[in-house]
């Protein structure tokens, strides 16, 4: 019988990027990025615990703009030609460094890799990384958790109620065209909870959700168990809090392991370091540079100056990280146990990018550590919040307190003077959306595929990704862009819903653009 257990949850989420009215787009390297760099990876490395029998359990979301990308033909094609040319540059890189000893080894590591990578995602899972996760959830390994249907930030709706209720209810449909069942449990988007939010979960049958650790240090009554055991809500789905010892042991880049001087560093890249003329094939076809994948250098220290990446070293830092891990959760489940009356669940929240994409050695530490937690020790087992709540069942009944995970701790990030002027249009639109569904609940026909596409519209404006790069001052430009366009669209296709003149080739367009959820029911908004 372990004394407790860990639950560790990775959020597997870009906004939805697909520009069909371009031959390439920038930012859908997002995505290729974090296929290469991040899914393909966790697959091998769940592919490899199977194959090898390991018993552990491992929580993920996966968003529905992110399976909606994953499962396009579109960007399937374009990740795939994106890939070749990476694969052809990394074969020049062999050549060039040639009689470099140190720079060579990783030039073949990168041409293997890369060619690995290209194997699984076109002919073992014939690119449907989709279902490659569902295989490990139907394994019984992975519980795949569901999020906002476009990561909206649903407390800044909390006056639209009916727009958090679609948030939520489409999210759960489209769930369910992914994986054949419903979700048992919800990331809310950024971790964002407002009391009521419960009530629409509830109806979802969503049983239960992630908060920071303040929703629970500040619920109405405080919690008997801190964060190391979930609370129900008084509308029935529970609340489990993040552990911040655990996660800041592996997020930080100053306290955490990513910043060890033997990984690789992420910002030094031969997209900016080689000659112009050489790698002009691979960057932007505008001629600026871009980041390729390909890096030579581990951290080193603070200065420019960095030494060789070396993959094996990183690869055993990763390794004795992984150990150093397990023993503090052995140590901190040991404490904890001691003075509660329940087994502790100890929950470590991750953004899943930062597994491979921005912590390069993250898959590898995460399968040396449940290897090691399954082999070399008995304190404590992995587990998923589901099961979780099957093995305790009972538990304390209070309302967790409003919180997110951004800084400060509530809605600073997603509400200040660089991004507050989209709420008014945001708005409004969600009070049109309810409006025009309840006037038009049985429409049909032209008016209907309107519908779809004004709610299609509405959901992509309120991701809470556009607001984050507004505050965080990256690529705003394109995020303004995002967020004007949806909105444009959306009460473009309003008026003419209301005036009975619909376009049917401005509304074909959009539905082009704009293609999620094709299944999309906007009655949600009722």
């Amino acid at each position: 019988m372990p004394k407790g257990y860990l639950a560790l949850v990775l959020h597997a989420h870009l906004p939805f990027v697909r520009h069909p009215e371009y031959d390439e787009f920038l930012e859908e390297d997002w995505l290729y990025e974090a296929i290469t760099e991040t899914y393909l990876p966790l697959i091998n490395m769940m592919d490899g615990l199977l194959n090898d029998s390991v018993d552990f359990r491992l929580t993920m979301s996966m968003t529905p703009p992110l399976c909606s990308m994953l499962r396009d033909p579109l960007l399937q094609e374009r990740y795939l030609a994106n890939l070749d040319k990476l694969i052809e540059l990394s074969v020049k890189e062999i050549n060039r460094t040639e009689h470099d000893h140190y720079f060579h080894d990783v030039a073949r590591f990168y041409h293997h890799r890369l060619v690995r990578c290209r194997e699984v995602f076109a002919d073992k899972y014939h690119r449907d990384l989709v279902s490659a996760f569902r295989k490990f959830q139907d394994a019984g390994k992975l519980e795949i958790i569901t999020c906002g249907a476009t990561h909206g930030f649903l407390p800044l709706m909390a006056e639209y109620p009916e727009a958090i209720r679609a948030q939520i209810m489409v999210a759960r449909d489209h769930y369910r065209e992914c994986f054949g069942r419903d979700p048992r449990g919800i990331w809310l988007p950024e971790c964002a909870y407002v009391p009521g939010v419960e009530k629409f979960l509830r109806e979802a049958e969503i049983r239960w959700f992630i908060v920071d650790t303040h929703g629970i240090l500040f619920a109405d009554h405080r919690p008997r168990n801190g964060v190391y055991a979930p609370l129900f809500t008084p509308s029935g789905p529970a609340a489990f809090g993040r552990d911040l010892e655990s996660s800041r042991q592996v997020w930080s880049s100053k306290e955490g392991y990513p910043g060890d001087v033997y990984y690789r560093d992420f910002y030094r890249d031969i997209g900016y370091d080689l000659d112009f003329d050489y790698i002009k094939p691979y960057i932007q076809s505008n001629g600026l540079r871009k980041f390729t994948g390909l890096k030579y250098h581990r951290i080193t220290g603070k200065s420019e100056w960095k030494e060789p990446y070396l993959p094996d070293v990183a690869r055993n830092r990763a390794a004795e990280h992984a150990g150093h891990f397990m023993f503090n959760r052995e140590k901190q489940i040991e404490h904890i146990a001691a003075h509660l009356n329940v087994p502790p669940i100890v929950l470590s929240p991750y953004d899943a990018e930062l597994y491979g994409h921005w912590w390069f050695e993250g898959p590898d530490f995460l399968n040396y550590l449940l290897r090691k937690i399954a082999y070399d020790q008995h304190v404590f087992k992995t587990i998923t919040p589901a099961e979780y709540l099957e093995k305790y069942p009972t538990q304390q009944v209070t309302t967790p307190s409003a919180s997110s995970w951004g800084a400060e701790g509530y809605w600073n990030v997603w509400l200040e003077g660089s991004n507050a002027w989209i709420y008014p249009h945001l708005h409004l639109a969600a009070q049109r959306m309810t409006e025009l569904a309840r006037q038009f609940r049985d429409c049909y026909g032209l008016t209907e595929r309107a519908m779809k596409q004004a709610a299609r519209e509405l959901l992509l404006a309120q991701s809470s990704d556009w607001a984050f790069i507004m505050k965080t001052g990256t690529m705003v430009p394109y995020a303004v862009k995002r967020t004007k366009d949806h909105i444009l669209r959306f009460n473009r296709l309003y008026e003419q819903i209301k005036s009975n003149r619909i376009d049917e080739p401005f509304l074909a367009n959009c539905e082009w653009r704009d293609n999620i959820f094709p299944n999309i029911n906007w009655r949600h908004y009722l």
